[in-house]
């Protein structure tokens, strides 16, 4: 398959609506992580005593602060949501304005990634883990604005590769194991907590290898395949693992979402699998030419 400029930028389009979709739905039904910033006593204690003349337990028991978090919360959703429609309807024309909703939306994204990490703790690999969703809005502005091929494959690979490290060291236990991850093994493949560990382990040896494999030009394409499989596999089993099908509605209600904002995940791999192929036959053909 060849992937035109056209197409291509319809693929990084789909990648970035999701994540924006995705995480639209999450912020304005659910939650995000702003409370362990802004209850954060020692990082805003001095500010809201030392600025706003406020005690810090009035503060942080304050209903009204609570609901204006909410509200913050519910307001970057609804942003999202905005950079979802004008990921939509984005193009060459138009770009001059649609640019800055698509653009606030990825800058909000790595501010959730920030808070994601500071929630896990500080772990980086917490906010590394997002790279392909927060970098995905910056790599479609650049394609749509004329980004070469070459640029997009190697920032592609390089969005993968941040990602799928990050996720590998959870999986490898050099950041505690997610407890999620080993009930999302144990429910979808049915198998014992140990084995799940196991299981685990192996894969987060994988994603070491994929993301020092796929700079290697005669090997990338396999492990672009591979982490594309495992980008949509891992998303699906946010479903997949917790289901119930006597609630169906409430269920996809709670876990959609999440698959939703990490299709992008195997998405992107299979665009730079494909990509790489047109480059590998184009050299070839390059070469072949009298």
């Amino acid at each position: 398959m060849m992937l035109s400029n056209k197409k291509i930028i319809q693929i990084l389009k789909v990648c970035a609506f999701t994540v924006f979709v995705g995480r639209a739905y999450q912020f304005i039904f659910f939650n995000a992580p702003f409370r362990s910033f802004l209850w954060d006593e020692l990082l805003m204690e001095p500010i809201i005593e030392g600025l706003f003349n406020t005690p810090w337990r009035t503060y942080a028991t304050s209903l009204t602060v609570d609901k204006w978090i909410q509200n913050s919360v519910i307001l970057n959703g609804v942003i999202y949501g905005i950079a979802a429609i004008a990921v939509v309807f984005l193009n060459k024309e138009n770009r001059k304005y649609l640019k800055y909703p698509i653009a606030i939306g990825g800058f909000l994204l790595i501010v959730l990634s920030f808070l994601s990490a500071k929630e896990k703790f500080y772990h980086y690999g917490q906010f590394f883990e997002h790279a392909i969703q927060f970098g995905i809005p910056f790599l479609l502005l650049m394609a749509n604005k004329g980004l070469s091929k070459d640029k997009i494959i190697l920032t592609s690979k390089v969005l993968i590769a941040i990602t799928f490290t990050a996720h590998g060291l959870y999986a490898l236990g050099y950041y505690p194991i997610p407890g999620y991850f080993i009930d999302m093994t144990i429910n979808t493949l049915q198998v014992t907590e140990d084995t799940a560990v196991i299981i685990l382990k192996i894969a987060g040896v994988m994603d070491i290898v994929v993301s020092i494999g796929i700079f290697f030009p005669r090997v990338a394409k396999y492990f672009l395949i591979y982490a594309c499989v495992w980008g949509v596999s891992t998303a699906l089993a946010r479903v997949v693992s917790t289901i119930n099908m006597e609630f169906l509605s409430h269920s996809l209600h709670q876990s959609m979402y999440l698959v939703v904002y990490r299709l992008s995940h195997g998405i992107l791999p299979l665009m730079a699998a494909l990509m790489l192929q047109k480059v590998l036959i184009s050299k070839k053909l390059n070469l072949t030419t009298p």
